[in-house]
């Protein structure tokens, strides 16, 4: 991916008050790390929205600020879920030569033979692998190509990964990427309904009939003794 570098400005307003910077085509945001304290900025909101677009959350990005520049990584997007657009960015600068610790994004690739010939379905596990490397050395993206699941039982896992050699994987070896199971069929029972024996020639009567002759004898039975 091309180098990313967002232009910025510091900002003095916080608070509520930075609505008014937002109707101004402002994105409000702050740049913090190791080594830096943090440091309300502003961007270009349209600029910003149309980069960040394209960053995932080890997307390496330069801020430039007063003439310095400082390699960053997005740490946190805030949103305005009714319009969709991005409210306020958290970015974490990096030192280049320092080792990170990150979360890195699986994508899957291809096709799978279980889902194709045999109607398995997929189980997701983990969908991002924890690493640590260089921020110049750390992929946007871990890509996982899923032909290997080829019958129903077969799963991806963590050691199954091939990564490059300057890449310490730090999430468990043994943790579960992606396993092709069956579809589990629910079969919906009947209960049987019980046989009530019936005299040869005669025709059942109903509860609520029999009941209300029951009661009619009775009550003539009383009128008899009366």
């Amino acid at each position: 991916m091309d180098r990313v570098v967002l232009n910025a400005e510091k900002r003095e307003v916080i608070g509520k008050q930075v609505r008014a910077l937002r109707r101004q085509g402002k994105l409000p945001a702050v740049i913090y790390g190791r080594h830096l304290q943090p440091m309300p900025i502003l961007l270009d909101a349209h600029v910003a929205w149309l980069q960040l677009a394209k960053l995932t959350s080890s997307s390496l990005v330069t801020i430039t600020l007063d003439g310095k520049e400082y390699p960053a990584l997005v740490r946190e997007k805030q949103r305005d879920y009714i319009r969709g657009n991005i409210t306020h960015v958290d970015f974490l600068a990096v030192s280049l030569t320092e080792k990170i610790r990150a979360s890195v994004r699986i994508d899957f690739t291809g096709t799978s033979a279980a889902v194709k010939d045999f109607n398995a379905v997929l189980v997701h596990g983990i969908d991002a692998l924890e690493v640590e490397c260089l921020p110049t050395e750390l992929p946007e993206r871990i890509s996982v190509d899923i032909s290997a699941l080829e019958a129903v039982g077969n799963g991806i896992y963590v050691r199954d990964l091939v990564v490059p050699d300057k890449i310490r994987v730090l999430s468990d070896e043994n943790d579960m990427i992606l396993v092709a199971t069956m579809p589990k069929e629910e079969a919906v029972e009947e209960a049987p309904v019980p046989e009530v024996p019936v005299a040869e020639g005669v025709e059942p009567e109903l509860s609520v009939e029999r009941g209300k002759k029951e009661e009619e004898a009775g009550e003539q039975e009383d009128a008899e003794k009366s």
